[in-house]
This record gives structure tokens, sequence and C-alpha cells, in this order.
């Protein structure tokens, strides 16, 4: 009789014992866990761990690595129901977690712990089943280490087993306190779990789009939650995302801010791009319809037309046209008169060939806060337009003086200008020394140093201009100019076998010039 009695009551004893490793919040609790599946661009499985829901809207968080490399990912919950992954909301590859959308209906959540876990309290882990009774396991917080000041990493005295990585690590009260990590030898009696805080934590900024973690997966990236931060993000989409990835990410922030002109700007660039000036278009009309300062809509406007008249004037589209682009660009200055909308004008006249009309403005942008080189050097090609050399050529120098020795690099375009028109003008000592200065800013252009040995033969300065041609030669050994004008002033020195057979090198490497030198000093 004594032994049925321990018997029955060692059963009772398991049986409270097994209960007692079994909260009454888990059968609840387990159903806002899921299993994530990353799959390739060959539709090729590459990643499966577990997750929780935070939101009943399908925000989650798991681990990051299974993104790595991926295209597609869904997640199956524990009704063994298949949902797809929208875009991943943010991401830390240091500690290996990921927050992100799913697009599910409406999910159960589990609640995140506002404090960390004392040493020595219990903790239970919640893995994923689908339709299946849940079994708990338990454990005890061994050590909280804090990191980047307010969150923890746990190390737990329990077992787990690899299948379980991703899923949370529970309190007593059913909250979250972690999300469980690989244990550095597989399976083992000690455990590790990384705040679960710090995972809902993680959200997209400006510049996280750059970052390497979101650069190493194709899946789709959500916009910050802020106007400021989501411009940033969609300005900086265009250099790290593929075509068809860009057009998604500009439609979600028109989405997310329909009331904001510059969603519907950078939608129009891209139709314009492909040839679809219709709907960029639209797109611009729109833009103009929502935006609270219209005159940088219509400076955009102006800049799309202006762009596409100029570049693919052989594409007609009947309501773009350079007059139409003037309009723009004048309702932008009409509405806030800045000095940037007279320049575009400018330029759009300039197109127009209404030198006299560009000149104008030029010269007055010149006392303007966009004074510059670059100003100086269009208005000099409005008047070498109009055919006045000498104005030309004082508007250049204007240029060049924006500049002070020693020259920085930026100052070479304008040097070359005027070294150029100074030839013309017959300025010859200050187009050598323009051209001295050029070389010396890009001394491995070999261009260049074919260009300064041109100058030096029109004045007859042929040891110099053998020494160019020379340093042309050594850096381009293929190309034809270096031979060219090192054949001409050969032949200018009287050492025409030589300089023969330099021109007969660059004629061979396809120099048009060549064969002329060759009939005047060959005979």
């Amino acid at each position: 009789m004594k032994r049925i009695l321990f018997i029955l009551f060692s059963l009772h004893l398991s049986i409270f014992t097994a209960l007692a490793q079994t909260p009454s919040w888990t059968k609840k609790a387990a159903q806002a866990v899921f299993t994530l599946k990353t799959f390739n661009a060959d539709g090729q499985l590459i990643g499966s761990v577990n997750g929780f829901f935070i939101s009943d809207q399908g925000d989650a968080v798991s681990c990051y690595t299974p993104f790595k490399g991926a295209s597609r990912a869904v997640v199956i919950d524990a009704q063994g129901k298949e949902w797809p992954v929208e875009c991943i909301k943010g991401a830390n590859d240091m500690y290996d977690v990921a927050r992100f959308q799913v697009n599910t209906k409406k999910a159960t959540t589990l609640t995140i712990a506002p404090t960390t876990a004392a040493v020595g309290t219990a903790v239970w882990l919640l893995p994923y089943t689908a339709n299946k009774s849940v079994t708990c396991t338990q454990g005890t917080v061994n050590h909280a280490e804090k990191f980047q000041t307010t969150y923890d990493y746990y190390t737990l005295d329990m077992q787990a087993d690899e299948q379980a990585i991703g899923s949370p690590v529970c309190n007593d009260a059913g909250q979250v306190i972690g999300m469980l990590q690989p244990a550095a030898g597989g399976q083992s009696a000690t455990s590790y779990a990384v705040s679960a805080r710090f995972a809902a934590d993680q959200c997209m900024k400006g510049l996280s789009i750059n970052e390497t973690a979101m650069r190493a997966t194709s899946i789709a990236k959500a916009l910050p939650d802020t106007y400021e931060e989501a411009l940033i993000a969609l300005y900086m989409g265009a250099s790290v995302m593929d075509e068809t990835q860009y057009d998604a990410y500009i439609n979600r922030f028109i989405q997310q801010f329909p009331q904001a002109a510059d969603g519907y700007i950078y939608r129009a660039r891209n139709y314009a791009a492909r040839d679809n000036f219709s709907a960029a278009d639209d797109d611009m009309k729109q833009a103009l319809r929502v935006a609270d300062n219209k005159d940088d809509v219509h400076y955009q406007y102006a800049q799309l037309i202006w762009q596409k008249e100029l570049l693919q004037p052989d594409k007609p589209f009947a309501a773009w046209t350079m007059e139409r682009a003037l309009e723009e660009s004048q309702e932008a200055y009409k509405s806030n008169p800045q000095a940037i909308y007279r320049q575009q004008q400018a330029q759009i006249l300039y197109a127009l060939k209404r030198y006299d009309e560009a000149y104008t403005i030029y010269d007055e942008l010149t006392h303007s806060n966009l004074r510059s080189a670059d100003i100086f050097y269009a208005a000099a090609q409005c008047k070498l337009q109009l055919d006045d050399k000498k104005a030309a050529l004082a508007l250049l120098d204007s240029a060049v003086n924006t500049f002070t020795r020693p020259y920085i690099k930026t100052a070479a375009p304008y040097l070359r200008a005027r070294a150029e028109l100074s030839m013309d003008c017959k300025r010859y000592q200050l187009a050598i020394n323009d051209m001295q200065d050029v070389v010396a800013l890009e001394p491995n252009n070999a261009e260049l140093w074919a260009q300064k040995a041109s100058y030096e033969i029109r004045v007859k300065l042929v040891d110099q201009a053998l020494e160019s041609a020379k340093e042309c030669l050594r850096l381009d050994p293929t190309g034809s100019d270096g031979y060219l004008m090192s054949g001409i002033a050969l032949c200018m020195k009287g050492e025409k076998q030589e300089g023969l057979q330099n021109l007969q090198k660059a004629k061979e490497l396809g120099d048009s010039q060549a064969q002329t030198f060759i009939d005047k000093y060959g005979n």
C-alpha cells in the first residue's frame, strides 16, 4: 500500500513540475512566433530561423544573417500560413538582428520587457510550433552585459537546440527579454540572447540604405519614418539600388508622403530617363499641385524640359519645348527671385541662341552671390558666339582670376580655355604659360601634353615641343598625338628622316592630319 501511495505521490509531483515548466501564457504567446525563410534570386532556400511579431500590424524581428544574399523572404506562422516579408525596417550585422515588415492581416504579438532581467531569475525559451502543443525550455539568467549603454546581452544557463535560434526568451510574466542567438560550439548547456528591445529599436535613417548590412540583401528596404530622413534615403537609393528596386522605393515614398512634391519629381526624372515624357509631365504637374514652395518645382520642371530638349531633341514631345522650359524658370523666379533661377534662364536662352539676352543675365550674375569662374566662363561663351573674342578673353581672364596661385586642379579647365583663345588672339606667351600651368595640374594627361606641344610648335619653340611630345608618348605610347607632334617638331628641326618616321607612325595609328605633314616635309 505504501508503495502504491509513493508512486501516486511521485506521479502527482511530476505532473506539478511539468505544469510549472509550462507557464499559462505560453499557449497564446506561441502564436506570435514564426519561422523565417529566405531565398536567393534563383529561388533556392538560403536561410531558416525563428522570429516573432512585436506589433499586430506585422512588425517583426529575427536574425539578420538569413537576409544576406536574399531576394525574397517569407514567414510561416503558428497556423502554418505563409506570409511575404515586404521590407526590412532596420538591421545590425554585429549583433545579428533585423526588424522587418510582414504582409499579414493581423498578428499575435509579444510584449518586450521594460527592464533588464536580473541574474538568477527564471526565463523561458518559446520555440516555434505549428499546430502543436507548446513545450518551453526553462533556464536562468547567468549574466547580463550592457552594450550601447542601454541594451543587454544575456548569458543563460539553458540548453537550446540550433533550430530554436531567433526564438524569444521570456520572463515569468511572458515578456520578451531577448532573442536566442547561436551558441559558440553548437548545442551546449550555455545559451545566449541579445536584447529584444535592441532588435525592436532597429530603424532606417537617411544613410542606412548605404550601410553594409542593407547593401548585402536585395530585400526591399523601408523608408525612414520622418520626411527629412526619407528624403536623404531617396537620394541615396539612386546609387545603391537597381532600376526595379528604386522604382518601388520612389513609389513607397509617394505612398508614405503623398503631399510631398519630391517623390513626384524623382519619379518624373525616372520616367523622362526612359523617354516616357507624358508620365513625367503628369508627375511634375502633380508636384506643383501639392508643393508648398512652388518655385523649386517650377525650377525642377524647367530643368527636366531643358535637359530633354538639349540632349534628346530627336525625340519630340509637343508639351516640352525650350520656350516652355524658359516659362517654367521665369515662374520660379517670379515666385522667389533667386540668382540660381536667373542662371537657369541664361542657360536656356543660350540653348535658344539668344546670346545677347543670356550674356546680360550672366553679367548680372557676376555681381551676385553666384559670382564664380563658371559664370565668367559662361559669359565668355556668349561673347564668342557673338564673335567678340576680345570681350570673351577678358571674361576668361576674370574666370582665371577667381583663383589664386598656386592654382588648384579645378582651375585647369579655365586655364585651358584661356590658352586656346589666347592662341587665336595671338597672345602666344600667355597661351604657353597657361598650358604649362595646366599640365602641372594634370601631369598624367597625355592629351594636354599634346596640346602644349602643338602651341609650342606654332610659336617655333621646337625643343620645348619635342619634350612635350616625348612626355605625351610616355603617357600614351599607343596614341597618335605624341607621334604627330614629335614628327612635326623633328622635321622643323631638320631631322626629317626621324620626323617622317614619326609622322608615318601617327598615320598608321589613324591620325587624319599626318598625311598633310608627310606631304609637306617629304619633298
